[in-house]
């Protein structure tokens, strides 16, 4: 649907997130009341927030999304390493090595089994050494980074571009000629960071790419598609039917430009805004995106954004109960576990 139609087709609203079977489990929950619930922003009047009702997702990726442990196929074959997850971050520079890190290693501790780390050399021993559970490649800055890279990209389930990326012109060329082979491999992506400063200007590289999610803060929402409605319209139409924006904030706004809707998720978390919290959140998204993916969910992107978001969220508040201002995103690294069990595999 063209973004410069005011209103969406409401009645689509009820399909648009769930399949049939899907909604067996949740009900239907956007139905003839929907118009009631909608809250209409005075500065994006063009579009239709809804508002999203968290406990009736969270119970659809708890029993159809998050993959169970140890739990055969019915003949006996239990998942081997790998089918979990395997999770690409395209970034790391000499200054910025924490960043691919957290993005990297949160993706494994939600739940991917493997993640590689595709970095520039100066960066590689300090990555190497945070964690020798990620796999690193210094290989970013090499005069043919795209094609040692390539046979690597073949074998990810998920593309993260961004993190530490920095703003080198060579290595940013080298990740605008990934994103065009993601095209070509039908990857999906998560661009963040610096991989979201690449397409300011130049929003048209994600045209004919599927599966793109988009993860700016306030002020990279503001640099890519503008504080004005009709340039955000406009912008955003040129994303096309596979991308969707997750604008971070106080509360999260999932952006779906082919329909224009902005569904509003819970609020969460605390005050405390400390370094690398997106990088946490980018990589839980890659994970909970490749589940949504390989269980043929009819809108991974919007599902996985909202499962990270929820837990991330959820991270903080619980780091932050125990540190308080002290708090770092290592706290909240610390509290994935419990809080991804407490969330996404208790009843």
């Amino acid at each position: 649907m063209n973004l410069s139609k005011q209103f969406v087709n409401v009645k689509r609203l009820n399909y648009y997130l769930f399949t049939a079977s899907q909604q067996k489990i949740i009900g239907n929950w956007l139905g003839a009341n929907l118009q009631q619930n909608c809250a209409y922003s005075s500065k994006m009047s063009k579009f239709i927030e809804v508002p999203v009702q968290a406990e009736k997702l969270l119970k659809l990726i708890r029993s159809t999304v998050v993959p169970k442990v140890n739990v055969s196929d019915g003949k006996g074959n239990r998942r081997h390493k790998g089918q979990a997850g395997r999770i690409g971050v395209i970034g790391g520079s000499l200054e910025y090595t924490g960043a691919p890190y957290f993005s990297a290693i949160s993706a494994m501790r939600v739940g991917a089994d493997l993640a590689h780390v595709f970095c520039q050399r100066d960066a590689a021993v300090v990555i190497k050494s945070y964690s020798p559970e990620l796999i690193v490649h210094p290989l970013l800055d090499a005069d043919d980074a795209v094609e040692q890279i390539l046979p690597w990209l073949e074998r990810l389930h998920v593309l993260i571009i961004g993190p530490g990326l920095g703003r080198d012109p060579k290595i940013q060329k080298t990740a605008v000629c990934l994103i065009e082979l993601c095209k070509q491999l039908n990857k999906p992506l998560v661009i963040d960071a610096d991989g979201l400063f690449i397409l300011n200007g130049n929003i048209d590289l994600l045209n004919g790419l599927s599966n793109v999610i988009l993860t700016p803060n306030v002020i990279e929402f503001q640099r890519l598609f503008s504080t004005d409605v009709e340039v955000i319209k406009e912008r955003m139409a040129q994303l096309g039917d596979g991308v969707i924006v997750l604008e971070k904030g106080a509360q999260d706004k999932i952006f779906i430009p082919s329909t224009s809707e902005i569904y509003t998720l819970p609020s969460g978390g605390s005050g405390r805004r400390c370094g690398g919290q997106g990088d946490l959140l980018c990589g839980s998204i890659a994970t909970f995106f490749h589940w949504a993916l390989e269980t043929n969910q009819a809108n991974a992107a919007f599902i996985a954004t909202f499962a990270a978001s929820y837990l991330v969220k959820q991270c903080n508040a619980a780091g932050f109960q125990k540190w308080g201002r002290s708090m770092v995103a290592s706290d909240m690294l610390n509290e994935i576990h419990s809080v991804f069990r407490n969330i996404y595999e208790e009843p």
